[in-house]
């Protein structure tokens, strides 16, 4: 399964000339850093096992053009409430590979490894942009802002990553997170076939939204619609699972046990890699406070402040001083006046 990912990945790759060759035992050319590349492997919330080359990096400088933007949530239910205010489709998509649509301006370079077949061990310079380089979300950026300009749409004066085209009697939308977009219109698939006819993107996903940035989208029995994170709160459970090979509990009476005052716990602290298990659970939090769920807010604040350096009870196996998270109905969202988003 993973083997055929990763081969996946490598002829994806491949397809956009992303490298060139410089053959076996070739110097490095003046000017070029020598990085390291590895995979990321990840199973998709449908299923897919994803391997993903990521490039290292970490080992070259940081500069100016190494940050671009995306989407607030807030922008993001923004154009879901107009999408439902004016009667206007909501679809959401996903731009396969959309790093390799663009070129890096950095000189780096790497040795080939077995993935590669017959190039191991090859002198690779690295032609389009990489996940892990620097600046390859700037060059992805400037890559789709080109695009979007070319099919008429401009930059909302709220947000960046709110695109707006006129069309007359109404506006179309497109928020932008990367490479994930919603789109709001009254003929979404029109501008689904301007992005892969006209602009030579891959899209994948694509449909009336249903799940987008973590949150899941439904609609009631009266046609309300609906939006909470049920489905990520699912796969962190399973994480939580799979690291602590025990289920979360699912019987609760708040967020966090009764009289846990993390901030004078004086326990022996976490070992390294208890740390990063920690501050991977507190994030994974963080997102689920973000995307709606601010009945945990004030519990997740406090575990917050023992991010840096927690200690061993703040861990499950070693007390129950963990935060929980019921899956509890959605937000529901119905533009009327006598309701409120």
């Amino acid at each position: 399964m993973w083997a055929d990912a990763m081969s996946k990945e490598i002829g994806e790759m491949d397809g956009h000339e992303s490298f060139k060759s410089m053959g076996k035992g070739a110097p490095i050319p003046e000017g070029f850093t020598m990085i390291r590349v590895h995979f990321v492997f990840e199973v998709k919330h449908d299923g897919r096992y994803k391997a993903r080359l990521v490039a290292g990096g970490h080992m070259t400088q940081v500069t100016a053009e190494s940050y671009s933007g995306v989407v607030s949530l807030r922008g993001q239910r923004i154009v879901v409430f107009i999408a439902e205010l004016n009667n206007l489709e909501l679809y959401g998509t996903d731009i396969g590979n959309a790093y390799l649509k663009s070129y890096t301006q950095e000189k780096v370079c790497f040795i080939a490894g077995p993935e590669f077949g017959d190039r191991e061990g090859h002198l690779m310079i690295i032609v389009k942009a990489q996940y892990g380089l620097r600046t390859s979300g700037a060059r992805w950026h400037d890559r789709l802002f080109d695009s979007l300009r070319d099919m008429q749409f401009v930059p909302s004066k709220a947000e960046d990553d709110i695109w707006m085209r006129d069309k007359g009697d109404y506006y179309e939308y497109i928020s932008v997170y990367v490479d994930d977009l919603a789109i709001a219109s009254r003929h979404a698939m029109g501008i689904i076939e301007e992005l892969e006819k006209g602009q030579g993107f891959k899209l994948k996903g694509t449909g009336p939204i249903t799940y987008h940035l973590g949150c899941d989208y439904k609609r009631d029995e009266d046609g309300t619609l609906a939006m909470g994170p049920v489905r990520y709160i699912e796969r962190m459970a399973e994480g939580y699972e799979r690291n602590y090979r025990t289920q979360p509990k699912l019987t609760y009476r708040s967020p966090l046990e009764p009289n846990d005052h993390p901030e004078i716990d004086d326990t022996p602290l976490l070992e390294v890699n208890g740390i990063k298990q920690y501050q991977s659970m507190i994030g994974a939090l963080q997102w689920c406070v973000t995307l709606g769920r601010i009945d945990i807010h004030s519990a997740v604040t406090t575990m917050s402040s023992q991010l840096q350096c927690s200690t061993t009870t703040r861990t499950p196996g070693k007390s129950e001083a963990n935060v929980r998270i019921p899956v509890q109905d959605a937000i529901r969202l119905q533009p009327s006046e006598n309701q409120a988003a």
